[in-house]
């Protein structure tokens, strides 16, 4: 059973965030919040996916959510394009976020560029220690999340990667 509570939390976290796509396991459960309409996700079968503008209406009518909420219908697939997946990197923990280890030196990494397991992405500093984040993943960097310089929260989304 989905507490609507957590779920309205959640929906309003996304609608009042950057993000575009929320996804989170709970003993046993898949629920992903998104706000790009028609957007194809693949969902596991005890999974749920949500658009935020049709989950934001269904929480209005809390006894009525459990109905709006069911699998992810199936993209067509002559339309849709491959599904590709992306893994996204996180601080592990709360810092400052600089893309080079000095500020006249190049960035560790540039969009575009094929990551490899264990290279430096980025330093966090937190309380004047220098921090470097190394890679668990490898693959195409998509995606720097984060600007230079910028404070960042324990588990927010630093970097996507295009895995092999």
């Amino acid at each position: 059973m989905i507490d609507i509570a957590f779920l309205k939390k959640l929906i309003e976290a996304v609608e009042s965030s950057g993000i575009d796509t929320l996804e989170i396991s709970r003993w046993g459960t898949k629920i992903r919040i998104t706000k790009s309409p028609g957007l194809a996700v693949p969902s596991s079968p005890a999974g749920y996916t949500f658009a935020v503008g049709a989950a934001s209406a269904a929480t209005q009518n809390a006894g009525n959510a459990p109905a709006a909420v069911g699998p992810a219908p199936a993209a067509p697939a002559s339309s849709a394009p491959p599904e590709v997946e992306f893994q996204e990197i996180v601080s592990p923990m709360v810092g400052t976020f600089y893309r080079a280890p000095a500020p006249d030196a190049p960035p560790y990494v540039e969009v575009g560029q094929r990551i490899t397991k264990g290279q430096t992405l980025c330093i966090l500093e937190a309380m004047k220690l220098m921090n470097e984040l190394q890679s668990e993943v490898e693959g195409v960097l998509r995606e720097i999340s984060v600007e230079d310089g910028e404070p960042v929260e324990y588990g927010q989304v630093l970097f996507r990667v295009e895995r092999d």
